[in-house]
């Protein structure tokens, strides 16, 4: 998972997009979302479109965004077994798919 923050809101309706990209098949999900979007909020956007469709991830490589460190999403990830695992500074290989898909 990704954030994309660099957007103007003049240009469209949604100033931050959420972009999760499956590794195995390359596809991207490019969720709409405001900056100002809570824990709570990123957690149902992400349950609603990727959950709910795609089925349970058995890992999520994240970058180290609040919005997923949070004790509410390291709750979620126990719950729905899901392990999270946090990308290196510095380290394009990481998480550099879904930083090149924008």
């Amino acid at each position: 998972m990704y954030w994309a923050q660099e957007f103007s809101q003049e240009e469209m309706k949604a100033s931050t997009f959420l972009i999760m990209v499956d590794r195995f098949s390359k596809s991207m999900r490019c969720l709409p979302c405001h900056k100002e979007e809570t824990s709570m909020e990123t957690a149902l956007l992400f349950w609603n479109n990727i959950i709910s469709t795609c089925g349970v991830p058995k890992i999520i490589i994240s970058d180290r965004n609040p919005n997923f460190t949070s004790e509410f999403w390291t709750n979620l990830y126990d719950m729905i077994g899901t392990k999270l695992a946090f990308s290196t500074a510095y380290h394009p290989q990481t998480d550099g798919l879904a930083e090149r898909m924008i």
